[in-house]
């Protein structure tokens, strides 16, 4: 050091705390904080129920856009603590033990539905059902009604499943659907149309919903992410926006089974190889 300090005419002193100070680590780029903020901020005014993973995800695919490098999700936990942007923590509830798996491992294995309720202000219920794929959590097809739901609309939906997924009236192999052992779902009609598209159907047993669990998730996620956070006023107000949800959820919510991809996004990447 000694050395050192000659060639360059500084005391051994001042050049030693040089040193140290550039090991303490970098410094924080206070540019890029500076940059991302606004960002962090507009998401979690957009999506107030996303965490700092998901925000990270959603920051993240802004600044690709921008031509932007990448921020990992300790910087954006830091400015969103700094500044108080972060989820409160809510108590775990305790919930019965489930040792079934339902996802697969890959896509058009197996497939879900069940239907939600979503209680507007005037006190009309909006009735939601939806088929979803077990491995890239796309929601493939719903319907939504005020009247309640048949096995009528349930066999419209899966056909229009079926329809948008493989661009034809059946399935190219025989794909498992669970439900629940709502009527809707394990009526004689039911059954036997979704068996002759090409579906096996399963049921749940009976007072064990979470043997459907992903379906159970997410009815969660959406009431959580969606329906909680918008006005309910009425029906007729509703009724439009669960299609604007659904698809949202399915191409910009990223989702950590993912790898914080939306299901869309996940599906892409999958058929690019």
């Amino acid at each position: 050091m000694s050395h050192v300090a000659d060639v360059l005419r500084v005391s051994r002193s001042n050049l030693y705390e040089s040193l140290k100070s550039s090991q303490r680590g970098r410094k924080t780029d206070l540019t890029v904080d500076e940059r991302v903020l606004p960002e962090i901020r507009r998401i979690c005014d957009e999506r107030p129920t996303y965490g700092y993973r998901r925000v990270t995800a959603m920051l993240n695919k802004t600044l690709e856009k921008q031509g932007f490098s990448r921020v990992n999700k300790k910087r954006v936990y830091r400015l969103m603590k700094v500044h108080q942007l972060l989820l409160q923590k809510v108590a775990s509830r305790r919930t019965l033990v489930h040792d079934g798996r339902i996802i697969t491992a890959k896509s058009d294995v197996r497939w879900c539905m069940d239907i939600f309720g979503v209680l507007t202000w005037d006190g009309t219920h909006v009735w939601v059902a939806f088929v979803l794929d077990c491995h890239d959590r796309q929601v493939i097809n719903h319907f939504s009604s005020t009247v309640g739901i048949d096995g009528l609309n349930i066999r419209d939906m899966l056909l229009g499943a079926v329809e948008e997924r493989f661009g034809k009236a059946e399935c190219p192999h025989t794909i498992q659907l669970l439900s629940d052992n709502g009527p809707q779902f394990t009526s004689r009609e039911t059954v036997h149309f979704a068996s002759s598209i090409g579906f096996q159907v399963c049921t749940t047993p009976a007072y064990s919903p979470e043997s459907n669990g992903m379906a159970e998730a997410f009815v969660k996620t959406f009431k959580r992410d969606y329906v909680y956070i918008n006005r309910l006023e009425s029906a007729w107000k509703v009724m439009p926006q669960i299609s604007d949800w659904m698809h949202d959820y399915n191409h910009h919510a990223p989702h950590k089974g993912l790898k914080m991809r939306s299901p869309v996004e996940y599906r892409n990447l999958m058929a690019a190889g």
